[in-house]
């Protein structure tokens, strides 16, 4: 369920929000409950700090929104909550990106 979550908020972020969106979106994940009643979306987006920052805003603004796009094609009695998240992987890179100058000035 969670593939086919993943797969479909995927499609309509590329063809029904294209024209809305403000960067480049990329769905890696969707994590459910155990009762399927909420859906935590994982997201990357490419650009920087602001990008990233009007993506969250576009995505928590419009979730009910996907959630009815996305509820059309699922034929389940009940459609989950949509709850997006900025990936845990961009937030490690971006700790990573620190250390790593961090070790370049300690070196000079």
């Amino acid at each position: 369920m969670a593939v086919q979550l993943q797969r479909d908020i995927s499609r309509v972020l590329d063809t029904e929000l294209t024209d809305q969106i403000p960067g480049l979106v990329t769905i890696t994940h969707v994590k459910l409950s155990d009762d399927l009643c909420y859906a935590k979306v994982y997201y990357s987006c490419l650009g920087g700090d602001a990008d990233r920052v009007n993506v969250e805003e576009f995505l928590l603004a419009e979730r009910k929104h996907i959630r009815s796009l996305v509820g059309r094609n699922l034929r389940i009695r009940h459609i989950p909550e949509i709850d997006p998240s900025i990936e845990q992987g961009a937030r490690i890179e971006q700790l990573l990106e620190e250390i790593k100058k961090e070790r370049g000035d300690q070196q000079s």
